[in-house]
């Protein structure tokens, strides 16, 4: 089968054919380090996993994914003076912030992710093709910035599909030395105010990088001149992604083939964010909730889409993962941690949802039917056919992440939710046994109270042709 992706730059699906045969290379904006990150920051993470994850599993793909760290902007400085902390302080101490939450929802780490600040030579490098050419200029004004000549770039505005008349100027730097005011910064020149350790010198004086030039370099440095896929949230489509395809095609680089951008998490149809005092950070949240509910929630809708949050959002995320986990529980009894087999086949089915540019609707529901499956042929006895359905469960939800048993989650359904359940299953069976023997014996006044007794504390008692089975429903009041 062919995977699909819909590219940005095209507006459309397209077969996904990669530079290299066998090989793909994928450079993804990673997050400035001005913050903690919240759950609305790192979807984009978790959009990409999954794409990683299934050009691997599904396709048999050797995936070189670079994330970079963008550790100096005009964020992060303006951050640390309000603190009065060092920048280069406030930002590692972010981005460390930032590894242990990708980490908590089980995000593949990145092949590698290049700080920005360990990359000034081949931006200056850049720079110098793109004077060369004639599409970058140093200010005029003696300030050090240097910068992009939108109007000499015919193509500017592609991505985005905006005509260069109808965009905003660019407000990235003093718009004093600029030939137009979309004109975007490539080196932002020394500011007295600012800290010496924030600039760094070059042949066009002392200063520091432009947001849009690190992306461009760092990409070219480890995945070359041409590579295959730039991922990143859609709010970064313009100016940031434009200005990285500019710059980088007008210094005679071919650069991304293909542009995915994924959607925001929004609170009452906005986006989410601190500013808007609507931001969940996620060492809180997985307080609250499992890092495995968390990271379901943010992997069930398609990732191009908008996620909105409610105050329900994760319970019903829960309810999905426990439905998966128990039926793992029972088919896998014993096995604390069971990872994917690799020889294991997938369902077309599933495999056409996610080969439909990541269909992970689809995908999930071919899941859940073969959970419903499995727990019948339980129910009727056949263990060896469970077992098989729940090898392909696991090999399903590792190709989404949210493998209930993998090790990431500490196994036995990932949470501590599952210990809780098992310790509450033990108790049950007690009381299952008790009603049985009571019922065999035909004492059907203390049957009757043993299952009113399980009803009002919200266990649900179901009689099937192979014993009485057992779940949780909610509490009588």
């Amino acid at each position: 089968m062919t995977l699909q992706l819909f590219d940005t730059a095209t507006r459309e699906q397209r077969d996904f054919v990669p530079v290299t045969p066998g090989r793909v290379g994928m450079y993804i904006c990673g997050l400035t380090t001005q913050g903690a990150p919240h759950i609305g920051h790192l979807r984009f993470a978790v959009a990409f996993d999954v794409l990683r994850r299934w050009l691997v599993r599904g396709h048999g793909y050797d995936v070189t994914l670079v994330r970079n760290v963008t550790d100096i902007d005009d964020k992060i400085l303006r951050k640390a003076a309000e603190s009065d902390e060092e920048w280069w302080a406030l930002s590692y101490r972010n981005e460390r912030y930032t590894s242990e939450a990708l980490d908590l929802l089980g995000v593949l780490p990145a092949t590698y992710e290049p700080r920005a600040t360990g990359h000034v030579p081949e931006m200056v490098e850049l720079i110098d093709l793109l004077v060369e050419r004639g599409h970058a200029y140093p200010a005029a004004d003696g300030s050090g910035d240097v910068y992009f000549d939108v109007r000499s770039w015919a193509d500017y505005g592609e991505l985005s599909h905006q005509g260069l008349d109808d965009m905003v100027a660019a407000e990235d730097a003093d718009p004093r030395g600029k030939r137009d005011p979309r004109d975007f910064a490539l080196w932002k020149g020394r500011k007295a105010e600012e800290p010496a350790t924030a600039n760094w010198p070059t042949p066009y004086g002392e200063g520091r990088p432009g947001w849009h030039l690190e992306c461009s370099a760092m990409a070219r440095k480890y995945l070359g001149d041409t590579f295959d896929i730039h991922g990143g949230g859609i709010d970064l489509r313009f100016p940031h992604h434009e200005n990285e395809q500019a710059q980088s095609r007008a210094a005679g680089l071919d650069f991304a083939h293909y542009w995915l951008h994924n959607g925001w998490v929004t609170v009452k149809g906005e986006k989410m964010g601190k500013s808007l005092g609507n931001a969940l950070e996620v060492q809180q949240l997985v307080q609250e909730h499992d890092p495995l509910t968390v990271r379901y929630f943010l992997t069930a809708a398609h990732y191009r889409s908008m996620i909105e949050y409610h105050p329900g959002s994760l319970e019903e995320a829960g309810a999905a993962v426990e439905r998966i986990a128990g039926f793992l529980r029972r088919a896998l009894p014993g096995q604390a941690v069971v990872e994917a087999d690799p020889a294991v086949e997938l369902p077309a089915d599933f495999a056409a949802s996610m080969d439909d540019d990541l269909g992970v609707a689809g995908a999930l529901a071919v899941i859940h039917e073969a959970v419903r499956a499995g727990n019948t042929a339980l129910d009727e006895g056949g263990r060896e056919e469970a077992a098989e359905i729940a090898a392909t469960v696991v090999a399903m939800t590792d190709v989404l992440g949210i493998n209930p048993l993998a090790g990431t989650w500490g196994g036995a359904g990932g949470s501590r939710e599952a210990e809780l359940t098992d310790a509450l299953d033990a108790l049950v069976q007690l009381q299952v046994e008790a009603r049985a023997k009571a019922r065999a014996a035909r004492d059907f006044e203390t049957a009757d109270q043993i299952r009113d007794a399980l009803t009002a504390a919200g266990i649900t008692i179901e009689d099937t042709p192979r014993g009485a089975r057992w779940t949780l429903g909610r509490k009588d009041h």
